[in-house]
């Protein structure tokens, strides 16, 4: 395990202004993560993280007096902090309201003192692939295939292995409860990789992605409030839209004839819904053709891969054509967010009481104030732009892609998918609502098992902050460390026949050995995804989507399609021929 870090409170008592509402609220107090809701008449102060796996409880949800995790719907007494149906109660910290102020005693939430965890292994008693002088293992790896060297030396040195790229040796785990300590040990123990803070800087995509210590909170909780469940819930008739031009594109395509690169097309779709939400702007990608913005998007995670694993920054000195491109691209990116930051501000300026009731991610971006107080930096505020555009273009798309990929040779899933989906839309072409979305029980079963065989981010490069114990091996501070997240979800002993597609693994009541603790497609811990929740709403709509309205046939083989790394894992070679379904709902019931 990871030994607990030990901190001494000089102050045992944190003053904060009162916030408005009935919570949950985050803060920080002594160093602890805090929650605080109203109940009972008065203010409670819990451990702001969930037992379960780590969460932010912050991020979650009051529901009838109840605490709700965001992540996986633990659910607490906010009077007492019992949790409803199981072990797993939260500690409590006095807290008492003084004026304006709530004055929170963090003392009885101090880290146990270590629990004994004993060194035996130093880096040097690992295993791993012999290096060569001075580039190490460098020359194995290809960039586009790195997770899959890494998953390879994994099945031939274990579960805990070390690597050389350049002068620097890495940790590499593939073992599910090292991993699942070590995520949620940020990001106290645990920091990013440090390449990634500059290089972010460099391309002008600082946000809360490469954000770590104190700037890190304030962005993860406006990221996280837009987000929201509340939020996702209002701008559902907005997503529907969506799926409907989606729709009507793939028609067209169908009348045609034409060939389609699956995971273009579901980038538009993606695209489509991350401006809307975060921008609130319509840049309408599904019905147009050419030099779209994903055209630009595209080249900027393989860049960010390619640089990120360079031993020396040659791209400063020797740009090579794909590196000209990127720079081209980026370039044009931050000049069309620009635009969208400058229409933003000056409509606030305009309405100035619109500022108090933000309407979206970049709105809340423009008025909110960071650990200082100050307003954010408008490189933090592009950068977030950015990485907002890039994480909810990429990932998602990714995701459905590889659903399209596997339901292709499995019309036996197919047909308990479009069961599923004829009960429960009744005719409509998707679902007409969130709640309508939350009864795809078998959708949700495909996601889950595409995520747990094509995980979007199979390795997580970090960094060790202090001196630790990791299980029983002692890690000095700066050590490099990658956490693999699919062999654990390819272990036989924690799934039955698991390199299988089989969505019945996550349906109640199926028998077959299976180990959801170590399926984390979101990570876990305070910095698990906060598109978790959108992520899954627009997966299950647009497959429900191409699957109530489609027949899908491959162009090629399967065998063609290769996953490629760069920073999430995309399908290359996907391509399809649609055909309209003779059963399918006109597009007019759409939203009946």
């Amino acid at each position: 395990m990871v030994q607990q870090r030990k901190e001494v409170f000089e102050d045992q008592e944190s003053r904060i202004l009162a916030p408005a509402g009935d919570g949950p609220h985050a803060v920080v107090a002594g160093g602890q993560d805090v929650v605080l809701v109203r109940a009972g008449g008065g203010w409670k102060a819990y451990h702001g993280r969930c037992p379960h796996q780590g969460a932010l409880l912050g991020e979650g949800e009051l529901d009838g007096g109840e605490l709700v995790c965001r992540n996986h719907r633990w659910r607490f007494d906010a009077q007492t902090g019992e949790r409803r149906g199981g072990p797993g109660c939260l500690r409590a910290c006095p807290v008492r309201q003084d004026g304006a102020e709530l004055v929170i005693d963090p003392a009885t939430l101090a880290p146990a003192a270590p629990s004994g965890a004993t060194a035996r292994r130093t880096l040097k008693d690992l295993p791993g692939p012999r290096p060569l002088p001075i580039i190490g293992s460098a020359h194995k790896v290809k960039v586009e295939h790195l997770h899959e060297i890494l998953e390879a030396w994994a099945r031939e040195f274990g579960t805990l292995y070390r690597v050389r790229f350049g002068s620097r040796w890495v940790v590499v785990s593939s073992d599910p409860d090292i991993n699942e300590r070590v995520l949620r040990a940020r990001p106290e123990d645990f920091q990013r990789d440090p390449k990634i803070a500059p290089l972010y800087k460099e391309i002008g995509m600082t946000g809360v992605f490469s954000a770590e210590g104190a700037e890190w909170r304030p962005q993860r909780q406006l990221a996280m409030a837009a987000l929201a469940t509340r939020n996702l819930r209002a701008f559902y008739p907005v997503l529907l839209r969506i799926a409907e031009r989606f729709r009507r594109r793939w028609e067209r395509a169908a009348d045609d004839g034409r060939i389609l690169v699956v995971e273009d097309e579901i980038r538009r779709f993606t695209v489509d819904v991350t401006t809307h939400l975060a921008f609130d702007y319509d840049i309408n990608t599904i019905e147009q053709e050419g030099d779209i913005i994903q055209r630009k998007l595209e080249f900027v995670l393989p860049a960010i891969m390619r640089r990120l694993l360079a031993l020396v920054p040659w791209w400063r000195w020797l740009p090579l054509p794909e590196e000209r491109r990127a720079d081209r691209a980026l370039r044009e990116l931050h000049a069309w967010l620009g635009t969208r930051i400058a229409d933003t501000r000056a409509r606030l300026a305009q309405s100035p009481a619109s500022g108090e009731s933000p309407a979206n991610f970049l709105e809340a971006m423009l008025t909110a104030r960071d650990e200082h107080g100050q307003p954010f930096s408008d490189h933090v505020i592009l950068g977030n732009a950015l990485t907002m555009l890039v994480a909810g273009e990429s990932t998602t798309a990714q995701t459905i892609a590889w659903t399209v990929h596997h339901l292709l040779d499995r019309p036996e899933v197919v047909g308990e998918l479009r069961r599923e989906l004829g009960s429960e839309l009744g005719g409509r072409a998707a679902p007409p609502d969130i709640d309508a979305v939350s009864r795809l029980v078998y959708t949700s079963a495909v996601a889950q098992e595409v995520m747990r065989l094509r995980p979007v981010g199979p390795a997580v490069g970090l960094e060790t902050l202090r001196d630790l114990v990791v299980g029983d091996l002692a890690l000095p501070a700066k050590t490099a460390f990658m956490v693999l997240v699919r062999p654990p979800v390819l272990d036989p002993q924690r799934f039955d026949a698991p390199n299988d597609f089989r969505p019945e693994r996550w349906l109640d009541g199926d028998k077959a050995t299976h180990d959801a603790r170590v399926h984390m497609p979101f990570g876990t811990g305070p910095r698990i995804c906060p598109g978790r929740a959108l992520a899954l709403l627009e997966i299950r709509v647009l497959v429900a989507t191409i699957f109530a309205g489609f027949e899908l046939e491959r162009v090629g083989a399967a065998e063609d399609v290769r996953e490629i790394f760069a920073v999430t894992l995309a399908p290359r070679g996907l391509k399809v021929r649609v055909h309209r379904r003779a059963a399918a709902p006109r597009a007019a019931e759409l939203t009946a």
